[in-house]
């Protein structure tokens, strides 16, 4: 910390805080998280197929409650290319399943609980000023590549247009 100038500490760490999510071309890390108490999932059993990773800061939010909704009407077109959505979070796998049933979202929701955030800081999107993740996006292709990234500011809803776009890149 600097004595003279103690707001440059926070100057420079808000710089050195911002996320840099993983770029075209990268190979995805691996993870498996729980589902549901008992069940988990790896991003290896989708192999062979486009995923596409929906990193949002918290259930129950409005912002993250019409972004998931509306990827819960897309689930069709996604389908249609074949494609796996996975959502995820910091929040408690007790915490999703709630969500999940109020919000009538039939894809899952992976809880990165515990160690906190261990995935979203492997893509690069972890905020560690506030202990969530980013509001950001993956589309990662048949054989484990991220094809397309994006990061929305937190209070924005991304839509699907680029995961849309990103899947038609695939075919």
């Amino acid at each position: 910390m600097d004595l003279v100038n103690p707001f440059r500490v926070s100057a420079m760490s808000s710089v050195q805080d911002r996320s840099i999510p993983l770029a075209a071309g990268t190979e995805a890390p691996e993870f498996t998280l729980h589902s549901t108490p008992d069940q988990r999932v790896s991003l290896s059993e989708f192999r062979g197929k486009p995923v596409i990773l929906a990193f949002y800061p918290e259930d129950w939010s409005p912002v993250c409650s019409d972004q998931l909704a509306l990827y819960q009407e897309l689930l069709p077109e996604f389908q249609r290319f074949d494609a796996q959505l996975l959502g995820i979070s910091v929040d408690g796998i007790w915490s999703h399943l709630a969500f999940a049933s109020d919000r009538n979202l039939r894809f899952p929701l992976l809880s990165d609980f515990e160690p906190k955030g261990e995935v979203a800081r492997e893509y690069g999107v972890y905020r560690s000023a506030d202990g969530t993740s980013e509001r950001a996006l993956f589309v990662i292709d048949a054989d484990g590549l991220v094809h397309w990234s994006y990061l929305s500011p937190v209070g924005i809803n991304p839509g699907a247009d680029g995961i849309l776009r990103a899947l038609d890149d695939l075919q």
